[in-house]
């Protein structure tokens, strides 16, 4: 009894582990998207992009990044997240309680 109470306690370690692990990996890619489009845009290739204009408004595209484009870009990261941290709930919590009903 105590080994199948032992191997349902690795396996939901195993499973929390591996949760953990997807959510660090996908908020590290959505910080460095959101670098990208922040600091790189809006910053460093500010200039490349100024050579570009919006059309309608006149503003080079540079100076749109740097003050609008990466405000929308953080809010659709954070949707993204939001959406895939609920998906992610989902199949840990799936996981969990078929480790549950096997012990």
């Amino acid at each position: 009894m105590a080994a199948s109470t032992d191997t349902t306690g690795n396996k939901a370690a195993r499973a929390l582990r591996r949760y953990w692990r997807a959510n660090i990996r996908f908020m590290a890619v959505l910080l460095g998207l959101w670098a990208l489009a922040g600091l790189g845009a809006g910053i460093l290739f500010a200039d490349a992009l100024n050579a570009y204009r919006i059309s309608g408004t006149g503003f080079p595209l540079g100076f749109w990044f740097a003050h609008q484009g990466s405000i929308i870009v953080f809010v659709l990261l954070i949707l993204a997240y939001c959406l895939y941290m609920n998906r992610l709930d989902k199949r840990h919590r799936r996981e969990l309680e078929s480790t549950e009903q096997e012990g």
